[in-house]
């Protein structure tokens, strides 16, 4: 009874230390498969990732090569029909190298002016897409990346731009941009069924998910603020943009509205500041994947440990159960890695191929023979040598086999392959062996590169780095050329050239400036007029300057400038300069000397002030004369006749009729004489003034004329005797215009002073006329009023158009005169 007792508690106890030992073994194995689980999470987080970064940012230097391709420049700066097509050209072939959605090109503007997708539907040319932040950033000298939904396309994708400058400048001109597809990235990178992977912008916007039905939308609920920023910057359309209906409910865990359970991994993307990269994997599945080889491990040991209480002598035999068992495990996990490895060997997009130490194919990958153009069994076996190019067969034979099965590696050698339908591809190939323990190579294992399209783009490049040398030097004896024209044209034009800048400081004046200034180019650049010219002189040019850049167009304008031999008068040209944006940038001017045209003016002018005195001495006189000798005769002739219908008044009637006709035709000449009198030089203008002569005219020519007639002036003090005769005589011409030409029903006369100023206007409602149809005979009558104001100080002006009659103003400085 004792011994069972004892037998029975050290089986209880056996048994107890068993299942303690079996439960802390089971603990210590499932928390190493939870390790084991998590690392191999990490592991395929930063694959993930690093595949994501990679090909987020493959097109970077891609994109900065592209800018700075001359087509590029060319099109920006002289844009045309044959720079468009060459810049389209090479947008074309960027695209088909790279095997990207689009490239385009863009202006300082933001608008699309060549593009690779130029004749699609959804084409980018003429677009604005200056919102764009790609454009904003690289605008302003900063390369840019940038994933958006297309505006135009409506396609995922990611922007590389990269700003374009001239030679010399820092300021860009336009832009490059480069769009790859987010949906080839996602097809490059594999996902698994057991985890989601999210990419989500700074407000959680989900832009690249395995789980196709996540797209656009939140990992969390959005604010109304958020969906307002999110839609202004168009980034990923109009919305809207759900929630997924995940909780976070620490760093790690995460549950969706289904009840699923996800352990959560978090990570930023390279080079897209905000964004993040979310790993999500289910605990289910983790747990599966922990609890089954777990199961299968510990069922053998819980069973032997029971066998081990129950039956010891069965324990050898389990023991070797277990091993057999272990043993197992181990060749199918080898035949796992076996079949993972043939898959990745088979399934990677690059050429790999293994070859024994004597140089023969033992395997090549599908990727192999399907860039080949041959099947597997057709070439394993032979040679590798068999598919070079005889250069290349030659250089691996005695150059590279040697070197590879002595280091054991080699490294991007150069090989030409020849397919199936004889074509030859250029690659890089890197391999390294397989050695036995005692160091002899057994077989290689190769990648091979295609690179025969990189090789195609580098040669199409040096040809355009060829073609741009010619046209560099082609340029630049062009502008030779130019320099030496316009040089010559400074040097030895007799006018005056110079160009300033904003701020009124020279940057270049010309050989006839410095004779004039005595200084040379040199000594002038850099400096303002203030400090060359005397003060009056540079005020007035400053002026005008400021008059250019203020209003931004040309103007001409009267200047002065010292001469040796006193001030001489310039008709200068005044106009904006730009630069390469389009800016006023200073004020260039080219200036004439018209000293000489003036002293021949003023002499003209003297002459015909002396012209028109001596007319207005000749009307005088010849008033006179006909007032007092003619006037004289008439009315003596009129006497005679009197006296003559007097005395025949009772003998002959018809004498006495005929006399009396007599006297009214005498009577008729007699006023007609005096009116003709008046009208060449009116005694009221010399007696009574300016007022009453016009109201006298004005009033004889309404009776003449039928022409309504109104005249109206202020108080107007007594004037010059030769600015009363000059306003006198333009109203008199007005008016005869009026009557001539005009068909006017009303005509309204006024005359008045202002701020020192003898003012007076002639307007009427005819049928006015073109000024510049005016006839020169037409023509004379208005040239004569403007000479007349000009010599007394004044000046007339003429406004006038079809229908809508005719204005003629005259101004004219006054001293007010005693009486």
């Amino acid at each position: 009874m004792r011994l069972r007792l004892i037998i029975l508690v050290l089986s209880i106890l056996a048994f107890l230390s068993a299942s303690t030992g079996g439960y802390f073994y089971y603990d210590s194995l499932r928390e190493a498969a939870f390790n084991e689980a998590e690392r191999q999470t990490v592991t395929r987080i930063a694959l993930i990732k690093k595949n994501l970064s990679s090909y987020l940012s493959e097109n970077i230097k891609a994109v900065k090569v592209l800018a700075g391709m001359d087509e590029m420049l060319e099109m920006l700066v002289r844009p045309g029909t044959i720079a468009q097509n060459k810049a389209n050209d090479v947008l074309d072939l960027f695209k088909a190298s790279l095997e990207t959605d689009v490239c385009y090109l863009m202006n300082y503007q933001g608008v699309t002016v060549a593009s690779s997708n130029r004749n699609a539907p959804d084409s980018f040319v003429g677009k604005n897409f200056a919102f764009r932040p790609y454009f904003q950033q690289a605008i302003h000298s900063a390369p840019s990346t940038y994933l958006a939904l297309g505006t135009t396309s409506k396609k995922r994708g990611v922007y590389y731009s990269f700003p374009i400058f001239e030679k010399g400048e820092d300021t860009p001109i336009g832009l490059v941009v480069i769009k790859g597809s987010i949906e080839e990235i996602e097809k490059k990178i594999s996902f698994s069924e057991d985890e989601i992977v999210l990419v989500t912008d700074p407000f959680g916007v989900i832009f690249i998910s395995s789980r196709k039905d996540w797209l656009f939308q939140t990992t969390k609920k959005l604010s109304k603020a958020d969906e307002s920023r999110i839609l202004q910057s168009r980034q990923f359309g109009q919305g809207p943009w759900p929630w997924t209906g995940l909780n976070f409910s620490d760093a790690a865990d995460a549950k969706d509205q289904e009840g699923n359970q996800y352990r959560v991994h978090r990570g930023e993307i390279d080079n897209y500041p905000g964004w993040r990269f979310i790993h999500l994997r289910n605990r289910n599945a983790i747990s599966k994947i922990v609890s089954d080889p777990l199961t299968k491990i510990m069922g053998p040991i819980v069973l032997m440990l029971c066998l081990l209480v129950g039956m010891s002598v069965f324990i050898l035999y389990r023991k070797a159960s277990g091993e057999i068992l272990q043993r197992k495990s181990a060749e199918k996990a080898l035949r796992e890695s076996e079949e993972r490895y043939r898959s990745l060997y088979h399934q990677t997009p690059a050429m790999l191929h293994s070859i024994d130490r004597d140089g023969y194919l033992v395997s090549v990958s599908d990727y192999w023979a399907e860039v080949m153009g041959y099947e597997k069994k057709d070439v394993v076996g032979k040679r590798l040598t068999d598919f070079f190019t005889d250069a290349s067969r030659k250089h691996a034979e005695q150059n590279v086999f040697p070197l590879f099965f002595k280091a054991g590696f080699c490294k991007d050698v150069p090989y030409k392959f020849v397919k199936k339908n004889g074509e030859t591809i250029d690659v890089l190939l890197s391999a390294i062996s397989d050695r036995k323990k005692d160091g002899q190579p057994v077989r290689s294992l190769a990648v091979s590169m295609d690179v025969t399209e990189r090789k195609r783009a580098e040669e199409a490049l040096n040809l355009a780095k060829e073609e741009l040398s010619r046209y560099s030097k082609e340029l630049e004896s062009q502008v030779r050329e130019r320099t030496a024209e316009i040089s010559s044209i400074l040097k030895y034009t007799p006018d005056v050239v110079s160009i300033k800048d904003e701020q009124g400081r020279y940057r270049l004046i010309n050989a006839r400036f410095e004779t004039i200034l005595n200084k040379m180019n040199e000594h002038v650049r850099g400096r303002t007029d203030f400090e060359i010219l005397p003060p009056d002189i540079a005020e007035k040019i400053h002026q005008h300057d400021q008059q250019v850049l203020t209003e931004g167009r040309s103007f001409q304008v009267e200047e002065y400038l010292p001469h040796d031999d006193g001030l001489h008068a310039y008709l200068s040209v005044k106009f904006p300069v730009y630069d390469e944006r389009g800016a006023t940038s200073g004020v260039g001017a080219i200036s004439t000397d018209i000293m000489e045209v003036k002293k021949a003016q003023d002499q003209l002018r003297r002459l015909s002030g002396s012209i028109m005195a001596n007319q207005e001495k000749e009307r005088a006189y010849i008033a006179r004369e006909l007032h007092d000798e003619l006037g004289q005769v008439l009315t003596a002739l009129r006497m005679d006749a009197v006296w003559f219908q007097e005395r025949m008044k009772g003998a002959d009637p018809s004498v006495t009729r005929r006399a009396q006709a007599m006297c009214k035709l005498i009577d008729k000449t007699i006023e007609e004489v005096r009116l003709m009198a008046i009208r060449l030089r009116p005694g009221v203008l010399d007696h009574l003034g300016l007022v009453d002569a016009l109201e006298w005219y004005v009033t004889d020519f309404e009776r003449r004329t039928d022409v309504s007639c109104v005249f109206e002036h202020s108080q107007v003090p007594k004037v010059d005797d030769n600015i009363a005769i000059t306003a006198y005589r333009i109203t008199q011409e007005a008016l005869t215009n009026v009557a001539r030409h005009a068909a006017a029903k009303h005509v309204f006369v006024t005359l008045h002073t202002n701020n020192g100023e003898l003012i007076l206007q002639v307007r009427d409602d005819g049928s006015g006329f073109d000024q510049t149809l005016l006839q020169d005979a037409e023509g004379l009558g208005v040239a004569f009023m403007r000479e007349r104001a000009v010599l007394v100080g004044g000046f007339l002006e003429v406004d006038a158009s079809p229908e809508e009659g005719a204005t003629v103003l005259f101004k004219v400085p006054i001293k007010i005169t005693e009486p």
